[in-house]
């Protein structure tokens, strides 16, 4: 495996699967991953080193941010397919991309403060059942919205499941 090198030149064109882990700050084996999911390319060199686009490493900054917030790879590689490929992606491209996340953005927001507000009085209280709870839902009125938390569950933000 090639050593990371921190000090790649700024006008390289391509960089290295080591120059990129280094510079982007992933593992090689999560720029692998990503590459084997469709998120980012490489072309590969005559002896079969891979070469990433110097562009790369704004995918790669795009989809840790993304992660971190909680947006499914799915939804990543989706608003990753809308960018151009025969050309560098522009402020512009992004900008498009990041306010189509914007109203998913705000329900996850919602959704987080809700578990953080609310999390402590169904743990807190010692009953540990919603069902039963007089406090935060008398008569188990939440039973005929559906299943799962009610309360803390944000209209329109889809699970994934996880």
């Amino acid at each position: 495996m090639e050593a990371p090198n921190p000090a790649v030149p700024w006008d390289r064109d391509e960089l290295t699967v080591g120059d990129l882990a280094a510079r982007s700050g992933v593992a090689v084996s999560a720029l692998h991953f990503y590459e084997r999911k469709g998120l980012i390319a490489s072309r590969r060199t005559s002896g079969n080193q891979r070469r990433y686009r110097r562009e790369t490493l704004r995918r790669v900054a795009f989809i840790r941010v993304s992660q971190r917030v909680g947006i499914p790879l799915a939804d990543i590689g989706a608003a990753l397919a809308t960018l151009p490929g025969d050309r560098t992606p522009t402020a512009k491209d992004w900008r498009r991309i990041s306010q189509a996340w914007h109203d998913d953005l705000d329900a996850r927001i919602e959704q987080l403060s809700r578990l953080r507000d609310h999390l402590t009085d169904c743990i807190g209280c010692g009953c540990l059942s919603l069902r039963r709870c007089t406090l935060t839902n008398p008569h188990d009125e939440l039973a005929e919205a559906g299943p799962g938390p009610r309360t803390l569950l944000v209209e329109g933000l889809e699970s994934d499941g996880a």
